[in-house]
């Protein structure tokens, strides 16, 4: 059996090169516009994409169940073990080759923002914000990896983009501000650190994703963050009290197993047979559904000023993705991802 792996095939990205402005013609290249391939099949890619962000969205209110049992260092630390177990398991099931060493700084800064920096600080936050509260702020996290990506890419998204984004910057910030009395509350700071570590791993994901399938990016990400993971196990274990309960134990479940891993998978799968931007338009609704679990799982009280912030965050991220899709639609952008390579789908190479 051949091992996969977790490179490109030769030739499948023409980086910086003139064959970039022309669209990519194989049967499995993912098309630049967001439609989806050939052979693909949309509806069943909308609801991968679907799943991945139903996924995702109940990873506050998990936590805060996770948090009845375990403290926010072991929820953390035992989170990122059995995410990491899972995914070395599939990686050394699929037979999957190690990343090239020039990866592995890429890897982990994508393992410190997004395995471990997110979770941690975000964890820590709900300690004393509630789970409303925090879905709207990091609601803005589209608008702030955009901006790491501009910096670190040097791609500039269209005015009206920008515009859209300063105006749900200045949403979020009215709310947490209504919300704790003109001040911060306590939970803020973690949450917009949050942000900055998650936005920083995204934009440096995109770029491998470039280079190898997203998957896999994810997986050797979660596998590198386990030494991490065992010792701060061993060392938040025996200092934070266990006070096991149903809750506790399928919140890690959850957010070990549910998010980190199947969430990302089923998401990848989607975006790979729609597109990243039809799959992120899914995403918009994130927000809106964690608040909805905050409701229903744990009998909170969403303040009146949660939704309205969420919608509005919501249509001026739906303005900054259609002011990108109009940039992509210009013929010399449509070959090109963000990160300058041809679009290739690595997610349906063997």
């Amino acid at each position: 059996m051949r091992a996969e792996n977790s490179a490109t095939p030769p030739g499948a990205i023409a980086a910086g090169s003139p064959s970039t402005d022309t669209p990519a013609t194989s049967a499995n290249d993912a098309p630049a516009d967001g439609t989806s391939g050939a052979g693909a099949s949309p509806r069943g890619g909308v609801v991968l994409a679907g799943l991945g962000v139903v996924a995702f969205s109940l990873t506050f209110p998990s936590t805060v169940w996770g948090l009845e049992t375990f403290g926010p260092w072991s929820l953390v630390a035992l989170r990122t073990l059995l995410a990491a177990v899972i995914a070395g398991g599939a990686l050394l099931a699929g037979r999957v080759a190690l990343p090239e060493r020039a990866h592995w700084p890429g890897l982990a800064v994508v393992a410190s923002g997004v395995v471990i920096g997110f979770p941690i600080l975000t964890t820590l936050a709900l300690r004393t914000s509630t789970t409303s509260h925090a879905a709207v702020v990091v609601g803005l996290l589209p608008l702030t990896t955009a901006a790491f990506s501009a910096l670190r890419t040097g791609v500039r998204p269209p005015r009206a983009f920008w515009l859209a984004a300063l105006a749900g910057a200045g949403v979020v910030i009215a709310f947490t501000l209504s919300q704790s009395g003109g001040a911060l509350s306590g939970g803020d700071p973690y949450l917009f650190g949050a942000l900055l570590v998650c936005a920083a791993g995204y934009t440096e994901g995109g770029r491998l994703a470039g280079v190898m399938p997203g998957r896999h990016v994810v997986g050797w990400a979660l596998v590198l963050s386990l030494p991490l993971a065992v010792a701060g196990a061993a060392v938040a274990l025996p200092l934070e009290p266990v006070r096991p309960t149903p809750h506790g134990v399928i919140g890690l479940l959850w957010v070990a197993a549910g998010s980190t891993v199947l969430g990302l998978y089923v998401w990848y799968r989607g975006m790979a047979e729609i597109g990243v931007p039809r799959a992120s338009q899914l995403q918009l609704a994130q927000p809106l559904l964690t608040l909805l679990w905050s409701y229903f799982l744990l009998g909170e009280q969403v303040p009146t000023a949660a939704p309205v912030a969420s919608v509005a965050v919501l249509v001026c991220i739906a303005v900054t993705q259609r002011a990108g899709r109009a940039r992509r639609g210009n013929p010399s952008h449509r070959a090109k991802s963000p990160f300058g390579h041809r679009l290739v789908d690595k997610d349906r190479h063997p």
